[in-house]
């Protein structure tokens, strides 16, 4: 409270610099800031420059703009990874990462330093599940610090002997859960960000309650922990740019197809660093999983 007025609230929004994590995080955004919040949205000076590309913008074009040209108050920044620009963050990942954790703070504490000054004072921090540091930067500042997991509760990575999760064969883990080797950079980040997540005041998730109602519900036992998913909004494909990749309009092409005949994959921002090779392996596979599914109903 300020001089007998409540604080509007200001949160920092600071989303892990890959397109599966950004569109979540701006869907985000522009909710929060539909219902009366300041936003501070904050990308990497790196994906910036990607979004700005593949728009064919000036690289200094605020993403925002139209959202703020709808009374939103959503104010845009970006901030140094730590890398060039120019600098291939897929070719050289493990570099990168380490960046994100030991460069990338230090430029984020910079920003937040400044905006808990700022006209309307941040109030609170919500940054991606996978940062090390988001409760001490939040602590710091005396921020709330949320946590935002992008992606659903329960994973194919969890085993039986967790509260609230059915139990998962060994062999239904994820790769790099089944690795020998623990000490990679992945296994580094997803080992501190746990660690560090016990210590933020809420978990968030891009989730809905009813589809995992007992997950959510362990969850909360130990920690403050709500789904709030699914985190969509039409305003976004119409008034904010969030593509790292120029997209093209393939609406004719499907509608030449026949209802249902038409797969999509999505194999991430990092789909460019898998071989020819590997795809059309992929591509045989669904293939013959699709072919089998055909002659079983038969």
């Amino acid at each position: 409270m300020t001089g007998g007025h409540r604080r509007r609230p200001h949160a920092i929004m600071i989303p892990y610099p890959y397109q599966g994590h950004i569109n979540p995080f701006v869907n985000l955004a522009v909710k929060l800031a539909s219902q009366g919040f300041t936003i501070t949205f904050v990308n990497t000076q790196s994906v910036h420059h990607r979004i700005s590309r593949a728009q064919t913008w000036p690289n200094g074009a605020d993403i925002f703009a139209g959202a703020r040209d709808s009374g939103l108050d959503i104010r845009y920044a970006t901030v140094s990874d730590g890398f060039p620009v120019g600098f291939d963050r897929s070719v050289n990942h493990d570099q990168f990462v380490e960046g994100l954790i030991h460069v990338f703070s230090a430029h984020v504490d910079e920003l937040v330093a400044g905006l808990v000054e700022c006209d309307t004072p941040a109030t609170c921090l919500i940054a991606d599940t996978f940062y090390v540091w988001t409760s001490a930067i939040a602590r710091k500042y005396g921020l709330v610090s949320v946590s935002f997991w992008t992606e659903p509760v329960n994973r194919t990575d969890l085993i039986d002997y967790i509260p609230g999760v059915g139990s998962i064969k060994p062999t239904d883990l994820t790769s790099y859960l089944q690795s020998d080797d623990i000490q990679t950079v992945l296994h580094r980040v997803i080992y501190k960000a746990f660690e560090d997540v016990k210590k933020v005041d809420i978990i968030i998730c891009n989730t809905v309650q009813e589809l995992e109602l007992d997950t959510l519900s362990a969850l909360h036992t130990k920690q403050p922990t709500y789904s709030i998913g699914p985190i969509v909004s039409g305003f976004i494909n119409q008034k904010v740019a969030t593509s790292l990749w120029s997209e093209s309009d393939c609406t004719e092409w499907l509608n030449s197809k026949p209802n249902g005949s038409v797969l999509y994959v999505s194999f991430g921002s990092h789909a460019h660093t898998t071989s020819k090779e590997d795809i059309w392996e992929i591509a045989h596979g669904l293939l013959m999983k699709i072919a089998f599914k055909a002659c079983s109903v038969k």
